[in-house]
Formats: structure tokens, sequence, C-alpha cells
């Protein structure tokens, strides 16, 4: 059957003929990428679960890229770069928040009818995920071991853990900008998680006091009170949907599941900023 119209031409000024060029599909990798989600059962709903987590490791590997460029923008006292990179990662958990609303369509039925085929695969194995943590601070060395059977993975991660947080270059920037900050907390070792630290706090509480004299961290404060906050969000989102869709069945990984979700809420990444407030 013959084509109805000359491919050479164009409509509404759209190239139609595209010959040799590169594609939107090319550009993107649309091959790849939507040839991706292989479904193991034979359940419909499975479709829904594979997308919902590759998209969510989409999104992190995003997080990722811009909070290794915070963390470097900070490390060379340029911060106004470092403001709009942050705010991006937060809208980016917002985006992960509201995903949870699409994978909660999912009823308990439906997730029992694709669970066996699951194995031992669970979120709890992101790398990316246990990467963003670490880079804000929540570190333990622990972990590692779940990622020892890819080498390049475990490289990531320890690098991360071994490094300053973003929330520890803050620290040292407070220190830079001449606010008294402990000399231990200065020289601890990196792969601990983050403490609350009472001259962290005085000197933090210094800069709410005071944000005319110290604006750019005043507004870096404000920055990093946003990125937790939306990180909260998620996790609070994370633990309800599981709540919804299993109960507190035990997480496919081995973890408790909801319990374990419920008990990573009390995790604060940056103890300071919210606990100053109570002084203020």
């Amino acid at each position: 059957m013959e084509c109805p119209f000359n491919p050479k031409e164009s409509w509404h000024g759209a190239r139609m003929d595209l010959g040799d060029s590169m594609s939107y599909g090319d550009y993107l990798a649309l091959d790849q990428i939507l040839s991706a989600q292989r479904p193991r059962s034979p359940n419909h709903n499975e479709m829904l679960f594979i997308i919902q987590h590759q998209t969510s490791e989409l999104w992190m590997k995003l997080m990722q890229h811009e909070l290794h460029a915070v963390r470097a923008q900070m490390r060379n006292n340029d911060l106004a770069p470092a403001f709009k990179m942050m705010a991006r990662v937060a809208r980016i958990m917002d985006q992960l928040v509201h995903a949870w609303d699409v994978l909660a369509t999912m009823t308990p039925p439906e997730y029992t009818a694709i669970r066996p085929y699951l194995g031992q695969s669970s979120g709890f194995q992101s790398f990316q995920y246990r990467e963003i943590e670490f880079l804000l601070g929540n570190k333990n060395p622990a972990l590692l071991q779940v990622h020892q059977h890819s080498p390049e993975s475990y490289a990531r991660l320890q690098d991360a853990l071994l490094q300053p947080s973003i929330y520890d270059e803050a620290v040292m920037l407070m220190a830079r900008a001449g606010l008294a900050v402990d000399p231990a907390r200065l020289s601890q070792d990196w792969s601990h998680a983050t403490a609350a630290d009472s001259s962290v706090e005085a000197a933090w509480l210094a800069v709410y006091k005071a944000p005319d004299t110290h604006w750019e961290l005043y507004e870096l404060a404000e920055k990093l009170v946003d990125l937790e906050t939306s990180f909260r969000y998620w996790r609070f989102r994370h633990l309800t949907t599981v709540e919804r869709i299993i109960g507190f069945k035990k997480g496919t990984g081995g973890t408790e599941g909801a319990g374990y979700l419920k008990m990573m809420l009390d995790v604060v990444l940056f103890p300071e900023l919210f606990s100053l407030r109570t002084s203020l």
C-alpha cells in the first residue's frame, strides 16, 4: 500500500523524513529503556511494579548526579550553583513521593500474585539509594556487604562512605567562615553517621540570629532543611504504601518490612538544623 503522503513533506513544520539523522528515540536510547521491562510472572500488575521501581532508579541517578556536584561546589565555596542543585534534588524527591500514589493502586491480592517471582530482590539492595543516604550523612559501613557481588557498586559506596558528606561540607564551610566549630568535629572519621554536636548547633544558631551577616550560610541551612523535609516525606510515603499493600509481612530482602521503614523515619540527617529551632 502506498504511503498517502510524501515522506519528504513536513507536517505543520515538523520534519518527517529523518533519514540518517538522530531521532528522539535514538537520543534517549528508547529501544533499550522500553525493552528493559521483563515481567517474570503471568500477572498483569507486574508491569506497574517494574516501571515504578525502574523510574525511581532513574530519578535517583539524577539525584546522585546533582548531589555529587553540590558537594564539589561546596568544597570550592561556590554556593550559588549548589543552591539550585539542592532545590532540584528536593523537587525530585517530591516527584518520588507522588510516584507512590501510582503503586498504591496495587491491591494486596495483586501483589501477592507477583511476590513469589521477586525472589530475594528488594529495594533495600538499591545501591543508588544507599549512595544518596551516604552522601547526605546517614552512613553505615555494614551495609556495604550487600553490594560485594558488584565491584563497581561496592567501590562507589565505599568512596561515598569515606568522604565527607554534604552536611560535613556545610559544617566545614561554617568553620572556614570563622564560626567556632569543635576541631574534633572537623577531623572525625567520615565513615560514621552524622551525630549531633553542640558546637555545630551553636554555629548554626549564630547564623540564624544574624542572617544578614551570614546570608549564604543562612540560605544553605534552609536548603538543607528543605532537602531533609522532602526526604522525610519520601520515606513516610514509602512506609504507608508498604503498609497498604503488604501490611506487616517481612520484606523480600529479609527486613521487617514496614517495621524497618518505620524505624528509618526516626533518622535525622541534619540534627542541629532542627534542634536549634527550639532555642530561637
